[in-house]
């Protein structure tokens, strides 16, 4: 699946009191559900997912699910449904093949996308794609994840490396975008060469050099 979220929220606090001040607004609704659709359109994508606590939240989550419907009325050829968020995390679970395309606010966002991750290899293995207005970043999916083990070279490169070939493609360069996808995907699924969460004892220079060498042998027979 891929979930797309709505970014940011205010936060105001004092010495004794937090308060997280939920903002949503119906332009960057409307933004985020049309980029959804849009991404369905072009992917060749066939259902998208409102993810939401408008059963609790009615104005702020309620304005978002509406602004949901309102631009899917426009995409006739793409299913569309809303889910409490509460649910889709038991969904994921249960049945994660339900899902096509997910849109939501970005709290929810950085539950799933983990959630997500965590179904299908763990975070070392999930690239992500970020677009705004101008500019486009490229970064693991999975967020804080794994902070304890910086600098002790374990951790899986691959999302890393798989965020680098989305960037690639964003840049048009395709081909090589493609070539550097499988590589990395031939390296994992022979299983010679695995970093610890994928159940082995290499290292990330390890890992890293394996998926230079499979790329180099791709190229060369091309």
């Amino acid at each position: 699946a891929v979930v797309s979220t709505q970014s940011r929220e205010a936060v105001v606090s004092t010495q004794s009191t937090g308060e997280s001040l939920k903002i949503i607004t119906q332009e960057k609704s409307m933004r985020i559900a049309k980029f959804a659709f849009d991404y369905a359109r072009e992917h060749n994508r066939k259902k998208v997912t409102c993810i939401h606590k408008a059963n609790i939240m009615k104005l702020s989550d309620g304005l978002f699910k509406a602004c949901c419907k309102e631009v899917s009325e426009d995409y006739p050829m793409i299913e569309y449904e809303e889910q409490i968020v509460d649910n889709t995390c038991q969904q994921l679970v249960i049945n994660p093949q339900q899902f096509d395309v997910m849109v939501m606010p970005n709290l929810y966002g950085n539950l799933v996308s983990n959630l997500a991750a965590g179904l299908v290899g763990g975070a070392g293995v999930v690239p992500s794609k970020s677009y705004g207005e101008n500019i486009a970043v490229f970064e693991p999916g999975a967020r804080h994840t794994w902070m304890e083990m910086k600098g002790m070279y374990v951790a899986n490169p691959a999302a890393m490396v798989l965020s680098s070939a989305f960037m690639l493609k964003h840049l048009q360069l395709h081909e090589a975008g493609d070539l550097l996808i499988k590589a990395v995907k031939n390296v994992i699924n022979r299983r010679e060469v695995q970093t610890r969460d994928l159940g082995g004892s290499s290292t990330t220079p390890e890992m890293t050099r394996a998926f230079l060498n499979e790329l180099d042998t791709l190229y060369k027979n091309q």
